[in-house]
């Protein structure tokens, strides 16, 4: 017998055995584990639950044995898809991640059928950190360049002369939980930290002797690193957070290194930076392609001679596989009893009916706290009403008016707003927020929420059987005047399974909050569509849909009393200024959702546009 057909023939009979056992057992929740995880976490689940260990499943094969179980738990090569989940949706309630990310699993799919998704966010945070600092020592010192040298039989010490790290600065983006790990293990060696992370709390960063770049602009932060590493998760917005413009910003003595995801450096471009000398060197553990593809700008980066490079090896440590297996199967064996998980991703922890009513509304809050975040905290220009680029030191309401008012555990859309608000840039982001550490993290954050319930329709909300506000205010407009009109708002409903913006700021809106997103706002008057289409249409961007939202009811009497007293000579202290000799014009929001490149330059050539107050760039 051939020996594919050896191997074909036992994996028959370990999948007959299998579903056996299944036969003898129907009664005995079980769980399946296609990938090798550290035994003294399945030992755990042994003793209450029968537990299949079968490597080496098939995509179709994984579809045909998934409804036997009711537990999954897989590392990083099994693709928990759409199809695996709905073949498994009957039984199955819960995918553990031994792990950090979950980009190997559906999560919405996850959801949709309600089986919660967990992961372990914690349990490699030292193996990480470990590697970095060990990147970061092996870059300064030409360790692998020296290594590879001597075994081929060379001797070559004064080509390798390499750099102390001691009185060096280390930059680190993204001081969540391993970077903070990395500053302390730095500041241990001697080394200046300095970071940059719009939502690390000050007073923490202060303890641990790390120094806060004030405006979190990369150009502040690049030009005086010695090292760099980014310890944020793969979004929209820390896709290619560096490029050839910011490559060249720093020193030519620099070193970057990277143990979080590939793609955060653009890769051809880091390709220009060592080639040209931009810079000095580069540690690199995660590649866009794993294994890096023959010829692709992964493999050239990984085997350049100013690379240390490494195959992902940033979580592989006997301890950290023993930690998060530990973590993951406690977790399963908690949900299967009906307890609760400590990091579930998407964890629906109320009654059943209850989620499928607030399941659309999740998606909605998300959706308004990512927008709030990019439009609001993020906008480098601000306009009328936008007095912090922080969401620390703001206080947020969520006002939940019509039937929605009516279920009283709303955590799901506290926990989806705290996601939605810190998603586009932190590393304790994303699939780490969820019922259990929402507070938490808010906390952690300086982000103050409350919730309020309006059961009772007034006349301006009756046109929606439920409506969702978010209403943001600085602490100190808070407390001075709780009432102040001053308040950043977007209102959101939903449509059978759709969401939609009603209101963005002072404007009246009706959009999907989805793809790529560019909010203009601006003077309506004649020509200002004609204009911002032509500048798209010079950078190769089309359009998918436009909106233009007017003010509401009150911002226009607002704005028509502001403009009465500029005609009276009045002083106004407040509003965006109308250019002299121009005849006085209503205010707009531009929503345009887009398709392509948008770049920094873009954006520029949009903001130079005659009209236009203010760009945002959303990506939903």
């Amino acid at each position: 017998m051939a020996p594919a057909a050896i191997i074909d023939s036992a994996t028959e009979a370990a999948h007959s055995a299998i579903q056996t056992t299944a036969s003898a057992l129907a009664g005995r929740p079980r769980i399946l584990v296609p990938e090798k995880v550290s035994a003294e976490g399945l030992a755990l689940l042994r003793e209450h639950y029968d537990v299949d260990t079968c490597t080496g499943l098939s995509p179709e094969e994984l579809i045909s044995i998934i409804p036997s179980y009711h537990g999954l738990i897989v590392r990083s090569e099994t693709k928990v898809t759409a199809d695996v989940l709905a073949a498994g949706s009957s039984k199955l309630r819960v995918v553990a991640r031994a792990g950090v990310g979950v980009d190997n699993i559906d999560v919405n799919a996850a959801t949709q059928h309600g089986i919660i998704v967990v992961n372990s966010p914690s349990g490699n945070i030292v193996a990480a950190a470990e590697h970095t600092v060990a990147l970061l020592l092996a870059s300064a010192r030409n360790v692998g360049r020296a290594d590879s040298s001597l075994k081929s039989g060379k001797w070559e010490r004064s080509k390798l002369v390499g750099v102390e790290v001691g009185h060096k600065t280390l930059g680190i983006i993204g001081l969540g939980k391993v970077g903070m790990k990395v500053a302390r293990m730095a500041i241990g060696l001697g080394m200046k930290v300095v970071a940059l992370d719009p939502y690390a709390s000050p007073e923490m960063a202060k303890q641990a002797g790390v120094s806060l770049v004030e405006n979190h602009k990369l150009e502040e932060l690049l030009p005086v690193v010695d090292f760099l590493t980014i310890h944020t998760p793969l979004l929209a917005s820390t896709l290619n957070l560096l490029g050839e413009k910011e490559f060249q910003m720093m020193k030519k003595t620099a070193r970057v290194l990277n143990v979080a995801r590939g793609g955060v450096y653009n890769e051809e471009a880091l390709l220009k930076a060592l080639d040209g000398g931009w810079i000095a060197g580069a540690g690199i553990d995660v590649f866009t392609s794993e294994p890096p593809e023959e010829n692709s700008m992964a493999a050239r980066l990984a085997a350049h001679p100013k690379v240390v490079s490494t195959p992902h090896l940033g979580a592989s440590t006997v301890e950290a596989q023993e930690n998060v297996s530990m973590d993951v199967c406690t977790q399963v064996l908690e949900i299967l009893r009906g307890g609760l998980p400590t990091a579930a991703v998407n964890a629906p922890l109320i009654l059943p009916e209850e989620y499928r009513r607030l399941q659309p509304f999740v998606k909605l809050v998300e959706k308004m706290g990512s927008l709030y975040t990019q439009h609001f905290a993020r906008s480098p220009h601000p306009p009328h009403h936008r007095h912090s680029s922080m969401l620390g030191g703001r206080r947020f309401e969520l006002v939940y008016t019509g039937e929605l008012a009516n279920i009283s555990n709303t955590r799901p859309l506290y926990a989806a707003l705290v996601k939605g608000l810190v998603s586009p840039i932190s590393d304790a982001s994303g699939g780490n927020v969820n019922m259990v550490n929402a507070t938490l993290i808010a906390r952690e954050r300086g982000i103050a929420i409350d919730e309020k319930h309006v059961r009772d329709h007034s006349p301006s909300t009756a046109t929606y059987a439920s409506q969702v506000t978010l209403r943001s205010v600085s602490e100190s407009e808070h407390n001075n005047n709780p009432s102040s009109n001053a308040a950043q708002v977007i209102e959101g409903y939903v449509s059978g399974r759709s969401v939609f913006i009603s209101k963005l700021d002072r404007f009246s809106a009706n959009f999907h909050p989805e793809g790529t997103l560019l909010v203009l706002h601006n003077y309506d008057q004649p020509g200002k569509i004609g204009n911002v289409g032509m500048v798209l249409g010079r950078h190769s961007i089309n359009i998918t849909f436009m909106q233009v939202a007017s003010l509401d009811d009150e911002a226009e009497q607002t704005q028509t009393q502001t403009q009465t007293q500029k005609q009276t000579q009045t002083p106004v202290v407040d509003g965006p200024v109308q250019p002299e000799g121009q005849k006085a014009a209503k205010e707009a929001l531009m929503i345009l959702g887009v398709d392509g490149d948008v770049t920094r330059d873009v954006i520029d050539d949009l903001a130079k546009a005659e009209g236009i107050l203010d760009v945002s760039l959303v990506r939903l």
